[in-house]
């Protein structure tokens, strides 16, 4: 699984060889905590768009930034490993900025994914992917199935 998790600088040439030989590449990102059945589901479906998925996964510190001092709950080497470990998922990457844009306009992906609740205009990296002649789909959200909701659910339930 190590060889799936990937620096940016490592993936750009590989990327490029795939793409040469007729590999679609699909793009996607997230904090992907704590890994339950919207993201295995959203997952699949990226895959299905595509031959190669790549997950670049927020960093520590990025998390913080965007979700507060209480995330991640899992660090992000461990984040990496479980997505690494996914079927679906051919390559995962960490950044450290609050947005992927620097992670999708070095690897270029074919295809951009992200959530259905993100609507596809204000979708990061929009205009890199569709550039360059690329799609950007948002993929329906699985009602019920959130990270904050399950860690307000073992809240509840053990206080």
């Amino acid at each position: 699984m190590q060889t799936k998790v990937r620096t940016v600088p490592e993936l750009v040439p590989l990327l490029s060889i795939l793409r040469a030989a007729g590999k679609k590449i699909v793009f996607t990102n997230g904090c992907f905590d704590l890994i339950h059945p919207g993201h295995t589901r959203y997952l699949a479906i990226a895959k299905s768009l595509g031959d190669i998925l790549v997950i670049a996964v927020n960093s520590d510190s990025s998390v913080r930034t965007i979700k507060g001092h209480k995330r991640p709950i899992n660090n992000q080497n461990d984040r990496a490993e479980t997505l690494a470990a996914l079927e679906a998922v051919d390559f995962v990457t960490i950044f450290d900025e609050p947005d992927p844009y620097l992670v999708i306009s070095a690897l270029q992906p074919d295809v951009l994914v992200k959530g259905g609740d993100w609507p596809i205009e204000k979708i990061i990296g929009r205009d890199v992917v569709q550039a360059r002649g690329g799609r950007v789909v948002n993929v329906p959200y699985v009602e019920g199935a959130s990270t904050t909701g399950i860690i307000e659910k073992i809240l509840k339930t053990y206080k």
